[in-house]
């Protein structure tokens, strides 16, 4: 079991990777969390138009009546797909992959599907409120943490190479 060395809590920030002592663990994670959002729109986007074509015939075949159920499970797509994958045995989303980060608990093990689900949901309220205003917020702390982060107790870190791994990257495991 992987752990930084202290009980959870999204202020405290003593066990995570140090930016000083081991700054790969963040080198670039903003330009790359933000690229992989982009490539997980056009995934979502795909993953939509598919469920779209489905969720017509089924439509169709109920005369109307599926209606309002098929609509809020088309809405639940980006949110299905963000808290599965972040949960997944990679803790990261196809975009996250393609770009080498990873999203970590602040104890250093992968999210578990609630705290992955609390972190998605934290992310799509917190920006839809803000305007994407909210996401400045990674600007000014030295974990490249946004709000729903913190508030989720996760923090997103480059994924580690082998060659990396010293005594502190527990987390790692």
């Amino acid at each position: 079991m992987a752990s930084f060395g202290y009980a959870s809590t999204f202020y405290d920030d003593r066990g995570m990777p140090d930016p000083v002592a081991l700054p790969e663990a963040y080198e670039g994670v903003l330009w790359r969390r933000t690229l992989a959002y982009f490539i997980d729109l056009c995934v979502i986007g795909v993953l939509a138009a598919v469920v779209w074509v489905v969720f017509a015939v089924l439509w169709l075949l109920s005369f109307g009546l599926l209606g309002p159920v098929l609509w809020f499970l088309f809405g639940l797509i980006p949110v299905a797909y963000h808290t599965l994958l972040l949960s997944g045995p990679r803790s990261a989303t196809v975009g996250m992959r393609l770009f080498d980060v990873e999203l970590r608990s602040v104890t250093g093990e992968r999210p578990g599907f609630l705290q992955a689900l609390i972190q998605t949901a934290l992310f799509y309220i917190t920006v839809g409120a803000t305007c994407s205003l909210v996401l400045l917020l990674v600007l000014f702390n030295r974990h490249k943490r946004t709000l729903h982060d913190m508030l989720a107790g996760t923090v997103m870190v480059r994924r580690f190479p082998t060659r990396w791994a010293t005594a502190q990257d527990r987390w790692r495991r």
